[in-house]
């Protein structure tokens, strides 16, 4: 397995011929950027948006 599917398997998961994203979208960036997944919040590394969980 290549670098670069490993790193793609991170974000996406097929499920019955559909694939899934495993994590949000940036809501200021838009489709493309992930939001990275922390104890506490949800941070976009770009743009610096962040979305605390409660």
């Amino acid at each position: 397995m290549a670098k670069d599917t490993k790193l793609k398997s991170r974000f996406y998961k097929v499920e019955g011929g559909e694939v899934k994203r495993l994590r949000p979208y940036c809501p200021r960036c838009g489709p493309g950027v992930f939001m990275a997944e922390h104890k506490n919040r949800l941070a976009c590394g770009k743009c610096g948006y962040a979305d605390f969980k409660k």
